[in-house]
């Protein structure tokens, strides 16, 4: 175990917890089968005990994984821990993380509680899960930002009680990488019974540092677990990202000199379905899943990648998941020239019904497409995954006039509870006349904070894929849609968001 590095992927928790990336059973459950496919070590499902609704994402998630240790969180109490125990009852390899507050500021502010109350507490909470599975996770939240002494204390304790993995999180991104390394190797020396337990390192990217900072904890203080999530999802600027972290130890294996599980050639794949299914765009420049990655604009650089590769690209685009032949299919290919495809691009669907329907999508694509991307492909494919059949609204057609020197009107169809609604409006532009037409007859009273739209392939031709975020009474959520059309894009997304605030589905944050 020395010689690897454990992979535990929150995006299904503490990914979730971006404002608007809420996610369904449903989504959970792809996403988490994605996770299984890039070879993910833990999949940390969800938080069981926050509501009914992640309990079940979170048993359904422990019932069809087979290759992953799933993992629930649980606060520091035995309520919480019973209902991770619960939900996770069918897992194959099931592990409890739990999780309480140790920084001065944290125990009295937030906790209300004495330190000698946080660490009794901690040592229950860790002797109770113990007794419920054999895989335990400690977290000492604000772990980074923790007296050393008090913390030695904790972990020592719950090392005793049984913990297989200690987690030492820098939850408000606080720390900087060679500082971060050093705090980890000293809890390490000073803890007597350190060496019996796996080491994690969880970072979050306040500073932009949450990668780096992983980094020094595993190169300096001898961290062998992760936390990590696909692009960096997470509330506030994010967590650690997986693709960087992994690509860097792959990469630079002459100085990391550990061992990945991960077959990297999914990554591509896991980025795509999760932009799609949370609305959160990856920008152009991020590294490794970034559409601008492995591009190269200079003609010194593009002079030297033809002579020979390595000269600019320390990387191939091949090994995350990006295919070296952008057009792939065309109007004219069959079912399983598509198929084959998909299982190129590591997506496998769920049912021959869902292959089907993606296929009638692309088919419906080609006939206005000249050229289908693989970026298409991904995001057809995703689309399909994030319809429901219990949505309330979906969208049936529109048409648009807009003329300079008028006001641009809009007519829409959609279905309401299986019915068919049509309405009209005038607006600013062809996107706010049609928002606004539905909006007149849904009357949902949500306010945009977010409308963008980003190009899927890089022409006038491309799909134009629209995130709409909607907040109302507190809940904000995020919608999708994808369309040549960015008008009937526009449109899908508002539908798609409004299905969501009509989802009776609660969801309860929680750091670690």
């Amino acid at each position: 175990m020395a010689d690897k590095l454990i992979i535990f992927d929150t995006t299904l928790r503490d990914g979730e917890q971006s404002p608007g990336a809420s996610m369904t059973r449903d989504e959970k459950l792809r996403i988490a089968r994605q996770l299984e496919r890039l070879r993910v070590d833990v999949i940390e499902a969800g938080f069981a005990a926050s509501s009914e609704g992640d309990f079940q994402a979170v048993k359904a998630i422990a019932n069809a994984i087979t290759e992953s240790t799933v993992c629930s969180l649980s606060r520091a109490n035995d309520r919480d821990i019973s209902r991770a125990a619960e939900a996770l009852a069918n897992a194959r390899s099931a592990r409890i993380h739990t999780f309480i507050a140790t920084s001065a500021l944290h125990m009295e502010k937030k906790l209300r509680m004495t330190p000698d109350q946080v660490l009794e507490q901690a040592k229950q909470s860790v002797r109770f899960a113990r007794n419920l599975v054999a895989d335990v996770e400690f977290s000492p939240e604000d772990g980074y930002r923790s007296d050393v002494d008090f913390l030695c204390r904790v972990l020592e304790a719950v090392i005793k009680e049984g913990a297989t993995t200690i987690n030492v999180p820098d939850t408000v991104g606080y720390a900087v990488p060679e500082l971060y390394g050093h705090f980890i190797k000293t809890l390490r020396e000073r803890i007597p019974n350190s060496d019996k337990a796996i080491w994690s390192v969880h970072c979050h990217n306040d500073l932009g540092m949450a990668v780096a900072n992983s980094l020094a904890g595993v190169q300096i203080g001898g961290a062998r677990q992760v936390e990590c999530t696909i692009n960096g999802l997470g509330e506030r600027a994010g967590n650690c990202s997986l693709e960087e972290v992994v690509m860097a130890v792959k990469t630079r294996k002459d100085y990391f000199g550990l061992t990945l599980g991960i077959e990297t050639q999914h990554i591509l794949a896991a980025s795509r379905m999760v932009s799609q299914t949370t609305g959160f765009v990856v920008q152009p420049n991020k590294a490794v899943v970034g559409a601008n990655a492995f591009a190269h604009a200079s003609g010194i650089h593009q002079d030297g990648v033809l002579k020979a590769r390595d000269t600019y690209e320390i990387m191939r685009a091949e090994d995350v998941g990006w295919s070296a032949n952008k057009i792939v299919l065309g109007k004219l290919s069959g079912r399983n020239a598509f198929k084959q495809r998909l299982q190129e691009l590591g997506v496998e669907l769920e049912s021959e019904a869902e292959t089907n329907a993606a296929f009638t999508r692309f088919k419906e694509l080609a006939d206005r497409k000249s050229e289908i991307f693989d970026e298409d492909i991904l995001a057809l494919v995703s689309e399909e995954s994030i319809s429901h059949e219990g949505d309330v609204f979906s969208f049936v057609k529109l048409s648009q006039h807009s003329e300079t020197g008028e006001r641009p009107h809009a007519s829409i169809v959609f279905t309401h509870d299986g019915k068919e609604v049509a309405c009209d409006s005038d607006g600013n532009g062809p996107v706010d006349a049609s928002l606004k037409a539905i909006e007149m007859h849904v009357q949902s009273g949500a306010e945009m904070v977010l409308y963008s739209v980003n190009a899927i392939s890089g022409s006038t031709e491309s799909q134009g894929e629209v995130t709409v975020r909607l907040q109302n009474n507190g809940r904000i959520v995020n919608g999708v849609g994808s369309d040549p059309d960015i008008v009937v894009a526009s449109a899908k997304a508002y539908l798609s968001a409004l299905n969501k605030l009509q989802s009776k589905s609660e969801r309860v944050a929680a750091q670690g």
